[in-house]
């Protein structure tokens, strides 16, 4: 049998993401991928693996793994939780966030409930042994393609690992002041492309408002409570057209949807505003119940903010420290790691 870690307890919502599967929406195949790319990288790069490389998305509380493989490397970044390890022999103990571990056959490695966010990635050095579905390992569970089986882990799943040894060395951490997923004061968002089909009062609202993340929330798109968006005359409804990730898509109800990366590619209701690249990963690592307000910036400033955040996730490597010797951190840098941070097209890669 293969190295493969074991599924005890799946978590809340547990799936295989990697960096998505763009260009296939004339097909009716979203992107899927992370909600929080930023924290993706981060758990990747702390094991040594292409930023691209399949990971663990887990949603409001983690799994418990048990380990059959000769070791393994693993970290999680991402939104906060308790990290227990329950080694085959030895007494139970914590691992700390941003930070990687070495697993010896027979570990358990538990995750607790997240704090402080949504979504949190586990890594694991070589990736997931997982086949590739259009190019991507990502898991779309409304169409059942990717990840295990096209699914969420369930208990006394197998999780094929990459490989079946990992070599001991110093392990790495991530300081403490290192930018994994930035949150702005105010959401920002690029009016359009129906902003037509809104009153004045509309806009005034989605600029003004205060609006409240429902527990209707998931992958698909991020449902807000909170005042109507006032439609104009032209009404709440458009001829099918295309949706990007972090459409603002307003129904007949008048109350938002943001539109994630599971989301439908076509939809019949307008969109008001959408929200910049920049700001996705704050938004997909969001809660039910946080507070969420908006501003309008234009497409000059969301392209700035855009290249802000890739030059952040390039300067990753330079917060990494060393928990114990014998790895130099500049190695990963000169083994070209870095080369695909920013790049969503390398999403096959473990």
């Amino acid at each position: 049998m293969t190295a493969h870690l074991r599924v005890i307890a799946p978590g809340l919502m547990t799936t295989v993401q990697d960096l998505g599967r763009p260009g296939y929406q004339r097909l009716g195949v979203p992107p899927s991928g992370p909600l929080d790319h930023v924290s993706m990288r981060a758990a990747n790069l702390l094991v040594g693996n292409p930023p691209a490389t399949a990971v663990l998305e887990i949603a409001y509380a983690g799994p418990t793994l048990a380990v059959a493989a000769n070791s393994v490397r693993l970290a999680l970044a991402g939104a906060a939780a308790d990290i227990e390890l329950l080694p085959a022999t030895g007494e139970a103990h914590k691992l700390p966030m941003r930070a990687s571990a070495r697993l010896r056959a027979g570990d358990r490695l538990r995750i607790g409930a997240l704090t402080g966010g949504a979504v949190a990635y586990l890594a694991i050095e070589g990736g997931l042994a997982l086949p590739s579905v259009m190019g991507s390992r990502a898991t779309l569970t409304r169409a059942a393609i990717g990840g295990l089986a096209g699914r969420a882990l369930r208990a006394g799943d197998l999780i094929p690992l990459g490989q079946a040894a990992v070599p001991a060395r110093g392990e790495l951490a991530l300081d403490a002041p290192a930018p994994t997923r930035t949150r702005p004061a105010r959401v920002r968002v690029v009016l359009g492309p129906q902003e037509d089909y809104f009153t004045a009062r509309g806009l005034r609202t989605l600029l003004s408002a205060t609006y409240t993340i429902t527990p209707a929330s998931d992958r698909m798109g991020m449902r807000l409570a909170g005042p109507p968006l006032e439609h104009s005359d032209k009404g709440c409804n458009i001829v099918s057209d295309g949706i990007a990730t972090g459409a603002i898509q307003v129904p007949g109800d008048g109350l938002p949807i943001v539109l994630l990366v599971d989301r439908q590619t076509t939809g019949g209701y307008p969109k008001i505003a959408t929200v910049i690249s920049a700001d996705i990963p704050a938004i997909g690592g969001m809660t039910p119940g946080e507070e969420i307000t908006f501003a309008a910036v234009d497409v000059t400033a969301a392209e700035a903010a855009a290249r802000q955040l890739a030059g952040e996730i390039a300067e990753l490597p330079r917060w990494l420290i060393r928990r114990a010797p014998g790895l130099d951190a500049a190695a990963l840098m000169r083994e070209n790691l870095v080369s695909g941070m920013v790049d969503a097209r390398d999403a096959g890669a473990g």
